[in-house]
């Protein structure tokens, strides 16, 4: 895109701060959407509780990213926080889509968030976009969080999922929790191991996002997804290679499911998800590979 007004939700986040400062870093105006009274020409009040967003903000954006959502992993899924994980996306989302669509000049596309839970344990099964969702709460969360975007699509402009899969980071997500334990030499498969995790580095991640945001042949879902999907006992050969510590400790299924509750069934389900329309647009990815995704990450 040429240098253009971009408003971005989620922007305090693992993705969304790296996203910004990508956009910035091209001259990109990005006006950041936050949960509180502006404080400078760079912000605009939203609050998704309120179905409310100061719409002034976003006259002459010519794209809205929204990646604002309760953490998966951030607490135990007890019914209240599942509640909190579902609303926060798709009531978020719709408040945003609702926002755009009331725009007189609305912005070219809307990049929302999404995830690759949308289609449950595959097992040891590919999947692409053209695969239906899984069952389960998160598939669930899933579909009810982009069918929210209808407002804008109804408008007319662009709408993509981005369906994100595992993102390899040192300073935040799974990936982040990860990293201490491993450098500690307490590292270790979770399960059996056989449950492939369909990463992506950050790096990438971001190329993607940008990559979705220029692509204007591009809508409906796309998964962020690294190429080659790994199990996590190959996840855990990676991490001990790169960071030359060794990787003894297990922890078992019964053991996971005491201690996350329903969570257990994300971390030990098996998700082989490849990154179909990514790939078939031209999209290439500078780190493909784990131990050059985890290599990144260090760097």
């Amino acid at each position: 895109m040429p240098h253009s007004r971009i408003a971005v939700t989620g922007s305090t986040g693992l993705i969304g701060a790296a996203l910004v400062r990508s956009l910035r870093s091209d001259g990109h105006e990005v006006v950041r959407l936050v949960r509180r009274p502006a404080r400078s020409g760079d912000e605009v009040e939203w609050d998704p509780k309120r179905d409310y967003v100061d719409v002034a903000g976003l006259v002459g954006c010519d794209a809205v990213v929204h990646l604002a959502g309760a953490g998966v992993g951030d607490h135990r899924w007890t019914e209240a926080y599942k509640r909190e994980i579902r609303d926060s996306r798709v009531l978020g989302t719709a408040t945003i889509a609702e926002a755009v669509a009331s725009l007189d000049v609305p912005p070219k596309v809307l990049l929302s968030g999404s995830a690759i839970g949308f289609y449950g344990d595959t097992g040891d099964r590919s999947v692409d976009e053209g695969a239906p969702p899984g069952d389960g709460f998160l598939p669930s969360v899933c579909v009810e969080w982009e069918e929210a975007t209808a407002a804008a699509e109804e408008a007319g402009v662009r709408t993509v999922h981005a369906r994100t899969g595992l993102v390899v980071a040192r300073e935040g997500g799974a990936w982040g929790r990860l990293f201490p334990l491993f450098r500690a030499g307490l590292g270790g498969r979770l399960g059996n191991g056989r449950q492939y995790w369909s990463f992506i580095a950050l790096h990438d991640h971001i190329a993607a996002l940008r990559h979705v945001l220029d692509t204007t042949e591009l809508s409906g879902p796309v998964n962020l997804t690294g190429p080659a999907p790994v199990t996590n006992g190959e996840v855990t050969a990676a991490m001990g290679r790169v960071l030359r510590r060794p990787t003894l400790f297990t922890a078992p299924a019964p053991v996971l499911r005491i201690a996350l509750g329903d969570f257990s069934e994300d971390v030990l389900g098996s998700q082989r998800v490849l990154p179909g329309r990514l790939l078939d647009s031209g999209f290439a990815f500078a780190f493909p590979g784990i131990d050059a995704a985890i290599r990144a990450a260090l760097r």
